[in-house]
């Protein structure tokens, strides 16, 4: 499939994030003269001046904005984007830095690949290290391992914990994964409507995880490609805020109750 004929939507949803701006700016002068990928911009309920300077990039064309009344979450912005429309889709967080347009070679692989329907690049930290966002299984107790803050416990617990990271994957060839993460993925989105998006029941975090298990239900398949990469900055709030960590525990609660529960 020749990537000039591919209709590409990048969605991003926010909500009064102060990295988009950065983001934004980077995706944007990364795609330099290539206007033919869309942006679509879900804004779920920012603050008035947030707002406004976010519709000055409503002067490019290839840009789309949805101011939202009231905040309705992850998912909710990015089906609102991405639902009844074809081609394919690029999550993008606004916390993602661009600094190489790949975002066409990386549609074009997942297009080679028919069984798929998401596919992940290798995410890496600001220090160019990578963050590990793939997931085979999740259980309770390992969530619950990565918010321990004493060191000595996540030591004993080393192998476990890179396990559950998907610390073993190759660097040089594709993987088939279970889960990979919402702070970008490539979406096939004659699949994604199928299963009909995110469940919108979750307000913020695991709807990734449910949606790759949705796209599993399906039997399709999700691929990790770390042939490419983009740089996330990435500030782990549901460690940091106590609100978020409540959203965060509702949220598996919410997962564990759909899919079974796994404590170990």
């Amino acid at each position: 499939m020749n990537s000039k004929d591919m209709n590409v939507t990048v969605s991003i949803v926010t909500h009064n994030s102060d990295k988009i701006f950065l983001s934004l700016d980077a995706l944007i002068n990364t795609l330099g003269d290539d206007q033919t990928i869309q942006i679509k911009i879900f804004d779920n309920a920012s603050e008035p001046a947030y707002r406004k300077r976010l519709s000055k990039y409503l002067t490019y064309s290839f840009v789309t904005i949805d101011f939202y009344k009231e905040n309705k979450g992850f998912g909710v912005g990015h089906n609102s984007n991405l639902l009844n429309t074809s081609g394919y889709g690029i999550i993008f967080n606004p916390d993602i830095i661009l600094s190489e347009n790949q975002l066409k070679e990386m549609v074009t692989h997942l297009a080679s690949r028919p069984e798929c329907a998401l596919l992940a690049p290798k995410i890496l930290n600001e220090d160019g290290t990578t963050q590990y966002l793939i997931r085979n299984h999740l259980n309770v107790f390992d969530y619950i391992l990565r918010f321990v803050p004493f060191k000595f416990i996540k030591k004993m617990f080393a192998n476990r914990l890179a396990k559950f990271e998907c610390r073993g994957l190759p660097d040089d060839q594709d993987s088939y994964v279970r889960m990979i993460s919402g702070s970008f993925m490539v979406v096939d989105l004659a699949k994604f409507n199928q299963i009909a998006g995110f469940d919108e029941r979750y307000f913020m975090y695991f709807e990734d995880n449910d949606l790759c298990r949705k796209v599993e239900q399906a039997e399709y398949k999700v691929i990790y490609s770390p042939q490419f990469s983009v740089t996330h900055l990435y500030e782990r709030g549901a460690v940091k805020n106590r609100k978020l960590f409540f959203i965060f525990l509702q949220s598996m609660g919410k997962y564990f109750h759909k899919w079974g529960w796994q404590f170990f």
